[in-house]
C-alpha cells in the first residue's frame, strides 16, 4: 500500500496545566513539500473510483523517509512524541459489496477510509523531573 505521508505528533502540557497537541508532517509523497509552519498545504489526491469499485495505487510512495528535529524543543518541557503514517484513500467494504451483490447502501455510510498506523510514544522527561521522581541517590 502506498504511504500518503508521516505525521509526527508532539503532545505536552501548557503553562496553564491543559493538554496540548502539535502536528507536524515529517514526510510527504508525490514530490510535495513541507511549509515553513511543519505542514503540507496539497492533499496527495484520491484514485477511488467508487461507482466501479476500485482504486488504483499509482499515488503515494511505498517508502518515506525523513530526520527531524523538534524546532521548539524545551529541555525543561515533559513531552511525548509519536509518528502516524496515513495511506491513500482506498474503498470501503460496501462498496465492494454493492458492486459485486447490489446491495444498498445505507445512507451516511462509509465510502472511503483512509488506513492509519501509529508507533509507539517516545516519552521525555527532564533530568529535573527524573531526580524528583527517584529521590535522592543512594551514593551519598
Amino acid at each position: 500500500m502506498s504511504k500518503r505521508y508521516h505525521d509526527l505528533v508532539k503532545g505536552w502540557l501548557g503553562a496553564d496545566g491543559e493538554a496540548q497537541e502539535r502536528i507536524y508532517d515529517v514526510a510527504v509523497s508525490d514530490g510535495r513539500e513541507i511549509g515553513a509552519d511543519g505542514r503540507c498545504k496539497i492533499p496527495v489526491g484520491d484514485t477511488v473510483d467508487l461507482d466501479n469499485a476500485s482504486y488504483t495505487n499509482s499515488i503515494g510512495d511505498a517508502v518515506l523517509a525523513a530526520y527531524w528535529e523538534d524546532p521548539e524543543f524545551d529541555p525543561a518541557q515533559s513531552a511525548f512524541y509519536y509518528v502516524r503514517v496515513l495511506e491513500i484513500p482506498t474503498l470501503s467494504w460496501l462498496v465492494c459489496d454493492r458492486k459485486v451483490y447490489g446491495i444498498e447502501i445505507p445512507e451516511g455510510a462509509v465510502l472511503k477510509e483512509q488506513e492509519r498506523a501509529h508507533t509507539s510514544p517516545i516519552w521525555y522527561t527532564p533530568e529535573a523531573v527524573r531526580a524528583e521522581v527517584q529521590g535522592p541517590s543512594a551514593e551519598g
